[in-house]
């Protein structure tokens, strides 16, 4: 039996980080505030289903461990992280961005919008959940087998595999890794 480490989640993914600090520098480029703030309107969507799909993400990797946990001691293929050195502080550093920006796009939204941004209390459950999955499992550096993989007390182990591992076919065919967050209550 193929157990990839990554199902095909990265292949639809674009980078929180410099998608984030690129819009940022592009309103900076303006010094007319109507300017500033109509490129913010622009964005705004694009950062707010670039959040949705990272949520997404998050989670599907949380549901992917858990499905391939059920196979024992089989060989994880394509583990980019195996054999390097583990850093708490690097591993976390995107989920503890993401964390952070929670706030600065709730002053942003209004600033510039003058839309109250919330977050989603699921979003926060997930990006916990995520962060303490990395930390219990080193950043994926031991980990060759599936029986290397830790799964976090905070998470359950879903009744139905079998419908979490055709999700996850249906999100990585269709690229709206989005979708898997119906099933956040699943595991949290």
């Amino acid at each position: 039996m193929e157990i990839l480490f990554d199902p095909g989640f990265v292949r639809h993914m674009s980078a929180f980080v410099p998608n984030i600090q690129y819009v940022y520098e592009s309103l900076a480029q303006f010094r007319n505030f109507n300017q500033k703030k109509m490129q913010f309107k622009m964005y705004y969507p694009k950062i707010l289903g670039l959040i949705k799909n990272y949520m997404g993400f998050y989670l599907g990797c949380m549901l992917w461990a858990i499905y391939i946990k059920q196979f024992k001691n089989e060989e994880i293929l394509n583990n980019l992280c195996f054999g390097g050195e583990y850093s708490e502080s690097e591993t976390l550093s995107e989920v503890n961005f993401i964390k952070n920006y929670f706030d600065q796009l709730k002053k942003d939204a209004k600033y510039y919008t003058g839309q109250n941004f919330s977050v989603d209390e699921n979003y926060l459950r997930i990006i916990d959940a995520y962060a303490e999955f990395l930390k219990e499992n080193k950043g994926f550096v031991e980990t060759k087998t599936t029986d290397d993989i830790k799964i976090p007390a905070i998470l359950k182990t879903p009744k139905d595999l079998e419908l979490v591992s055709q999700e996850i076919a249906k999100v990585v065919d269709n690229g709206k890794i989005y979708e898997l967050l119906p099933l956040t209550g699943m595991i949290l």
